[in-house]
């Protein structure tokens, strides 16, 4: 009998190598293979279970955060309700123990609170909240309140002086202004309206002056105020004194001057 050729020999199938491999070792790679996958599947299914925790403990913790943040600011709220009140009843006391008889024709104001040197200077040392209510809500005098709101946000958009002695305003630096505190470009006739408002309001504290840099450059109106007074629009010193209550717009500020009278806008 002839033997069979080696084409017609069975033969082992090749290993992963490039060279033959029995066939039980072939069945045995691939069992290790399989069993390798599965143990990586479940490493992955067991790390993303993990980090579905993480994330829910993040979660967890934002929330939490987020609700001792809202806290904190309620308690903020409280707690300036609460000073408000107290220098409110203290400085209603001290008004009525106050000798009125020697102050003519003014409001007396506790120990230790100077009267205000303009109108501006006492409107912008009020709380706000009540000044908007005096002339947005009960006046409309939006201008008026957009010029006080302006001035006491000096230290973002006036210019300082090089020596340091005081700040001044120009239209452009009024216009920067208002958009800030508008959220949009304003009309040219409301910072026409708040420049003038501003002038009115500020007495002997604001000062009109004219600057012209160049000979062919036309000259600049500004707004010009000490630095003294700047800093005094900041002081927020009659917080809690209720000086604005039903004033309807001519609030006496204390001292001899200044009386607010009449303010337009």
């Amino acid at each position: 009998m002839t033997a069979p050729s080696s084409a017609d020999s069975p033969r082992d199938s090749p290993g992963l190598d490039g060279t033959d491999a029995p066939a039980g070792d072939q069945s045995s790679l691939t069992k290790r293979l399989l069993a390798e996958c599965q143990q990586l599947r479940e490493t992955v299914e067991d790390q993303q279970e993990i980090i579905e925790k993480q994330q829910q403990t993040i979660t967890d913790q934002v929330s939490r955060i987020n609700a001792l943040e809202d806290r904190v600011d309620d308690l903020e709220d409280d707690s300036e309700k609460t000073r408000d009140i107290a220098r409110s009843a203290s400085a209603k006391a001290e008004q009525v123990a106050a000798d009125t008889d020697q102050q003519e024709d003014a409001e007396q104001l506790p120990q230790g609170v100077d009267p205000s040197s303009s109108p501006l200077d006492f409107f912008a040392n009020c709380q706000q909240s009540k000044v908007k209510e005096l002339f947005v809500e009960q006046s409309n005098r939006a201008n008026t309140y957009r010029a006080i709101c302006v001035a006491k946000r000096w230290p973002e958009f006036a210019q300082r002086r090089t020596d340091g002695s005081g700040i001044f305003f120009t239209r452009d630096h009024l216009e920067t202004a208002l958009t800030a505190h508008l959220g949009k470009q304003p009309h040219r006739q409301t910072i026409h309206r708040v420049w003038d408002q501003l002038v009115e309001l500020g007495g002997d504290d604001v000062r009109v002056k004219r600057r012209q840099v160049g000979r062919k450059q036309e000259p600049k109106e500004l707004l010009t105020m000490d630095m003294d007074t700047a800093e005094g629009l900041l002081d927020s010193q009659y917080l809690g004194l209720d000086l604005l209550e039903a004033t309807g717009g001519k609030t006496r500020t204390g001292g001899v001057t200044p009386v607010v009278t009449e303010v337009t806008g």
